[in-house]
């Protein structure tokens, strides 16, 4: 398990991408950030990750720590999160994806000299 601005919750990525594989897993996080967006813009605002926050089991998360969520991923600044700002934040909220991130990396560098 592991904390992240006072909130706890357990690492299932890892195992999500064990399961899946790495395309697999990639689209459910495609999927995921579909399911949080706000449909009419394209991208994860506070509004609509303050409505679906239950699908996420984050109900019990204040306006101020679900701001604090959307401004650690908001890379650019609009106050919004677009799609690779979300799987980016992901992968920074799961150690054990940072880490099989560079297993992929480097066997994705391989693939393209081979």
């Amino acid at each position: 398990m592991a904390s992240r601005n006072g909130v706890v919750f357990e690492d299932f990525f890892p195992a999500m991408v064990e399961k899946l594989g790495e395309d697999g897993f990639m689209k459910e996080l495609c999927n995921g950030f579909r399911l949080l967006m706000d449909g009419d813009r394209g991208v994860i605002t506070f509004q609509s990750l303050k409505k679906n926050a239950k699908l996420l089991g984050l109900h019990g998360m204040g306006d101020d720590e679900l701001m604090c969520m959307l401004r650690e991923g908001d890379l650019d600044g609009d106050g919004a999160l677009n799609e690779m700002e979300f799987c980016t934040l992901m992968f920074r909220l799961s150690p054990g994806l940072m880490r099989t991130s560079r297993k992929w990396l480097l066997k994705a560098i391989v693939s393209d000299k081979i």
